[in-house]
């Protein structure tokens, strides 16, 4: 970034760019009216800006595409319904839909992992699997290793010590759980990783819609647990990847 403004300067000052432009080249957005998409963002976060499907139109998460796609490898779209996803992909055919993460994405090229290590990602049951999917595409697509423990909940926990070792050769964790959300304290006892934890909506009535694991996790007496929000398995992966490659430095 120090080097490129350099060079913006010194064609300014060589007459070679006006102000004008060099302004807007400065500026790292562009205002389309119903977004500012942030060209910027890679270089702050690492990663790019990443688009909320949710409550978008199929038209304007396109637009948002063809912008970012002049800029970036690879962008990822969230809480996209398959629907919107159908339509968006009658005008952008190269973009890859995952139905069970809700997940719409172009990349230039297959997703491979750059890290050595891996963001082991447990989820409780397999009502909990689009959480648990958006956390591993996303961690995947910011090129993480990904290793996956899917219906290791409390109600046979048996089947979470089958898998202990190998849980514990992962550098950061990702626990998922609905119902009354008690997984996250268990691997968080057993574990010396850092662990994410991740409450889900699923869950009968006086689970309350998440809230009931989320209040369980927050309240977790396992040191090393942190909490993000309901059904949040973006924002978890996010946060294990910035963990998992200050590893890799």
């Amino acid at each position: 970034m120090p080097d490129q403004l350099k060079h913006l300067l010194h064609q300014v000052a060589a007459g070679d760019l006006s102000p004008e432009m060099a302004y807007e080249q400065l500026k790292s957005y562009e205002d389309l009216g119903f977004a500012k998409v942030d060209y910027h963002r890679v270089r702050r976060k690492g990663f790019p800006e990443v688009i909320f499907g949710s409550g978008k139109t199929a038209d304007q998460i396109v637009e948002l595409f063809k912008r970012l796609m002049t800029q970036h490898k690879i962008i990822l779209a969230t809480r996209v319904s398959k629907d919107k996803a159908a339509a968006v992909r009658q005008s952008l055919p190269e973009l890859s839909y995952d139905h069970t993460a809700r997940i719409l994405y172009y990349a230039d090229k297959p997703l491979e992992p750059r890290t050595k290590g891996a963001i082991g990602i447990l989820c409780a049951g397999t009502a909990d699997l689009p959480v648990a999917e958006e956390a591993a595409l996303t961690a995947l697509a910011m090129g993480n290793r990904v290793k996956r423990f899917y219906d290791v909940g409390v109600a046979g926990i048996h089947r979470l010590f089958h898998h202990l070792e190998q849980i514990k050769q992962c550098r950061v964790l990702i626990v998922i759980a609905g119902m009354e959300g008690a997984l996250p304290s268990v691997v968080g006892g057993l574990v010396h990783q850092p662990v994410i934890a991740v409450p889900t909506s699923v869950g009968y009535g006086a689970h309350f819609n998440g809230l009931a694991p989320l209040l369980t996790m927050l309240n977790s007496c396992s040191s090393g647990v942190t909490v993000v929000n309901i059904d949040n398995g973006f924002g978890a992966a996010y946060s294990a990847s910035l963990i998992n490659q200050l590893g890799e430095e």
